[in-house]
């Protein structure tokens, strides 16, 4: 698990600064590091995380403190250590902890990734195979519902000024799916989306804002329930390559954005009341969206 770190002092050898640490559980080690940005300044945020080199699975997931310091508890053994920031390249380390003793690797300079191509000029379109439109709702008390929808259309109409872009999407409602056909089809039904009157949800966007390095606020208006709300969706751009079908031009990005239910209608209090089992009120929304350069050429994707 983490360790907070308590305060800091300076080494007995006066070289260095190290955290003072709480004591590890017994037959346990401590993994550390120190992370700065490329100005050398410790960089508090950056995302830090322990794997097991062998599973491949994160054991530990943690952001450095206000002074770039990170510090976990592990069993001992061998780990990769995954240091990653905003606009930075991220940087891997293996370590070793041994039982009783403290594994310190860095400082880890962060410098800046190359700033990634933006996509040409055009239109672009959505490539449902390699697209995904998901959705995280709490169960009311319970576990979260994992769900998405799988019938969908629309595109990216990139200005010559990035700014200037538009996107526009139409998702089928009744497309929706969460792996129970029980809670699907009561999802669909008038208690919530209510697909017979309401078809379609529709998202068009009326201004692209950047942020910084590959990080864009996509502003629109989303159609849902018979209703119309701005949303704002905090999207990363990932970057445009050749590759495909017939390595036509692709981009791709990841949008997000939470949903209120009851801006849209959906009455979680009435629901409640009534005795009804539900989501709970708050949904996050999740795009991640690849497309193909509209031109002669762009294949067909398959069924």
């Amino acid at each position: 698990m983490p360790l907070g770190l308590l305060r800091r002092r300076h080494a007995r050898t006066g070289t260095a600064d190290a955290p003072l640490l709480p004591a590890p559980p017994r037959g346990a080690g401590v993994v550390s590091c120190e992370v700065h940005d490329p100005m050398g300044t410790a960089l508090r945020g950056a995302d830090i995380t322990v794997f097991d080199p062998v599973h491949r699975l994160p054991l530990v997931t943690a952001t450095s403190d206000p002074f770039g310091w990170f510090a976990a508890a592990l069993p001992p053994g061998e780990y990769q250590l995954a240091v990653t920031a905003d606009s930075l390249e991220p940087v891997r380390s293996a370590v070793t902890v041994t039982a009783g003793q403290r594994s310190h690797v860095g400082p880890f300079q962060l410098m800046p990734s190359p700033l990634k191509e933006l996509p040409v000029p055009g239109a672009w379109d959505f490539d449902p195979p390699h697209t995904a439109i998901r959705f995280i709702a709490q169960h009311v008390g319970m576990a979260h519902v994992h769900g998405r929808f799988t019938d969908f259309e629309g595109g990216i109409r990139i200005g010559e000024r990035m700014e200037d872009s538009s996107i526009e999407i139409t998702i089928e409602a009744g497309s929706l799916t969460t792996g129970n056909r029980t809670r699907d089809t009561h999802l669909r039904s008038a208690d919530f989306l209510d697909v017979k009157r309401y078809p379609y949800l529709h998202f068009a966007s009326d201004r692209l804002v950047h942020r910084h390095g590959a990080k864009w606020t996509v502003h629109g208006a989303l159609t849902m329930h018979g209703t119309s709300r701005s949303v704002q969706l905090d999207t990363t751009y990932l970057g445009m390559v050749n590759g495909g079908y017939g390595e036509e031009l692709r981009c791709a990005a990841l949008a997000t954005t939470e949903l209120h239910r009851e801006d849209f209608t959906l009455n979680w209090r009435s629901m409640l009341a009534r005795g009804i089992a539900v989501v709970g009120p708050r949904i996050k929304l999740e795009l991640d969206v690849q497309a193909m350069f509209r031109c002669e050429d762009t294949p067909t994707p398959p069924e």
